[in-house]
C-alpha cells in the first residue's frame, strides 16, 4: 500500500516537471521526463510483488503493461525525432565514422599560382629557384617572434 502511494506520488511529480519543461518549449526533454515518470506507475500496476499469482488474470497488470508500452513508445519517438532534427547531417556523420569525403573545395586554401595569377613587372614577383625552396620569409617571421 505504501509502495503504491510513493510510486504514484513520484509519477505525479515527474509529470508535473514534464509539464513545466514543455511550457518552457523543451518538448523532447519533457517527453523523456514524462516517460520516466510513467515507469513507477507501470511497475506498480504490473504487480511485481505478486507476479506469479496475479499477473496472468489481472486486468490492472495488463493495463500496467500498456502504460510501460506507452512509456517505451514515448522514448522511441523522442529518440527518432531527436535523430531526425538534431545532430549532424549525413555527410558529417559519415565523415566522423572515417568514410567521409574530402572538404568541399580542398584546394580553396592553397595559393593560386596558375595561369590566372596576376603577373607584374619587377623583381619582387620573379620566380624563385625551383631546385630548393626558400624559407627566408618563414625564418624572418620566426626571428621576429623570437623563436
Amino acid at each position: 500500500m505504501i509502495a503504491e502511494t510513493v510510486c504514484s506520488a513520484v509519477s505525479a511529480a515527474g509529470l508535473g516537471i514534464a509539464v513545466v519543461t514543455a511550457y518552457r518549449k523543451r518538448f523532447l526533454a519533457a517527453a523523456r521526463i514524462a516517460a520516466y515518470s510513467l515507469v513507477p506507475v507501470g511497475l506498480v500496476m504490473t504487480g511485481i510483488v505478486g507476479w506469479l499469482a496475479d499477473t496472468a488474470f489481472s486486468p490492472v497488470a495488463w493495463a500496467g503493461f500498456g502504460v510501460l508500452g506507452a512509456a517505451w513508445l514515448i522514448f522511441a519517438g523522442g529518440r527518432a525525432v531527436e535523430r531526425r532534427r538534431g545532430g549532424a547531417t549525413r555527410a558529417e556523420r559519415r565523415a566522423a565514422r572515417g568514410g567521409g569525403t574530402d572538404a568541399v573545395a580542398p584546394a580553396a586554401s592553397a595559393p593560386s599560382l596558375g595561369q590566372g595569377a596576376r603577373q607584374t613587372t619587377g623583381s619582387a614577383t620573379a620566380p624563385r629557384a625551383t631546385g630548393s625552396e626558400d624559407f627566408s620569409d618563414i625564418e624572418a617571421i620566426l626571428k621576429k617572434h623570437g623563436i
